[in-house]
């Protein structure tokens, strides 16, 4: 099954095709784009093991003149450190401002092979080829690029939107589960954010969804997930108003990654517990009701993901969401839901109401 979704940003628009086999087709789809010449793929050893060379075979009998660099796997590697090498291996490669970049991997890749093409030439064009359910259903589309900086995650970056997005499903299967599942938890914040008839959808579906053999509900979900967010870009590209609703779970989220040390949860294991948290914080503010909370939660436990970070202290969380870029003179700004489907966001939480949902989880 094939679903293609089309970002709708004017002249800067784009598709995003979601199916199986792709890969074989990444040169086609890049000459029918209209790129042309030289193009540096960017992977990392585990994707790079598997699909680099069916990718750049692709480019190369499409007429393109790729090259590849391979980077650590991890999210140590969306650092200063592998920016500079990349902005050199651009240079070794001979990419001028008419080449592009192919970000061939999860979400670390597509946000630094990303942030490379903005800024490389003061900006050059680029392809999104997430091989993980978390960047194709979310890191992949809307063009946020960006590194890591010791203070923070995803501090320094630009809007940069990608030629295009290709997501070949049969990638997931070399995922490993952990990462799969940490996939599911942005899926479903689709349903709480935007789209209450799919939350209810992922319930009726829970059982099936961790098996990344079903093609077509797989397509579905993965293509559903773009359309919300593609439909959110298209209204508010650079995050004025109301793209800040696809934070919902991230504050937190954001800052258990920073204390607990990148890699002890994975980012879709924080955005659980930072949904869970957000999601009590919004029974008490706005109106969401327990019984609401109870089935976000509960979705998230079905799918085995954590929702609980025990041992994390909240003043060293506190401290993390100080330095949030959502964060307004040193108040972080919360996204809440008053309902599934329906949320807010912008909104101030009172510190000791911040404490206490955190202590009583």
């Amino acid at each position: 099954m094939l679903y293609d979704v089309t970002v709708d940003l004017g002249d800067r628009s784009y598709e995003i095709h979601i199916g199986a086999g792709i890969l074989d087709r990444v040169g086609a789809l890049c000459a029918g784009a209209g790129l042309k010449g030289k193009c540096l793929i960017i992977t990392d050893e585990n994707v790079g093991a598997h699909y680099a060379d069916p990718v750049f075979q692709s480019l190369e009998k499409a007429g393109f003149e790729p090259v590849v660099v391979t980077l650590p796997a991890g999210e140590q590697t969306k650092c200063m450190e592998q920016l500079g090498r990349l902005y050199s291996e651009c240079i070794g490669a001979g990419l001028d401002r008419k080449a592009f970049i192919v970000a061939l991997g999860g979400g670390v890749i597509g946000d630094l092979a990303g942030y490379t093409a903005a800024s490389f030439l003061r900006g050059i064009r680029f392809v999104q080829v997430p091989t993980s359910l978390l960047a194709m259903v979310d890191s992949s589309v809307g063009g946020k690029t960006g590194i890591n900086i010791p203070e923070g995650k995803n501090l320094v970056g630009a809007f940069h939107q990608p030629e295009l997005v290709l997501a070949d499903l049969d990638t997931l299967k070399t995922l490993p589960a952990r990462e799969y599942a940490a996939g599911l938890a942005e899926i479903v914040k689709y349903g709480i954010i935007y789209d209450a008839p799919f939350f209810q959808t992922l319930e009726d579906n829970v059982e099936k969804l961790p098996d990344v053999g079903n093609a077509d509900l797989l397509a579905k979900m993965v293509g559903r997930s773009c359309e919300v967010k593609a439909e959110v870009v298209a209204q508010d590209e650079r995050e004025g108003g109301l793209r800040a609703i696809l934070n919902f779970g991230h504050t937190v989220g954001h800052a258990i990654e920073k204390v607990a040390g990148y890699g002890e949860y994975v980012h879709g294991e924080a955005v659980a517990i930072g949904s869970v948290y957000a999601a009590r914080v919004s029974v008490a503010l706005t109106g969401l009701s327990p019984a609401e909370a109870d089935r976000m939660e509960k979705l998230f436990v079905d799918l085995k993901l954590p929702v609980r970070a025990p041992g994390l202290e909240w003043p060293k969380l506190r401290e993390a969401l100080a330095v949030d870029k959502k964060t307004v003179g040193g108040m972080p700004k919360f996204v809440l839901a008053s309902e599934i489907g329906r949320v807010s966001f912008g909104n101030d939480v009172p510190e000791e109401l911040m404490e206490k949902i955190w202590m009583d989880m």
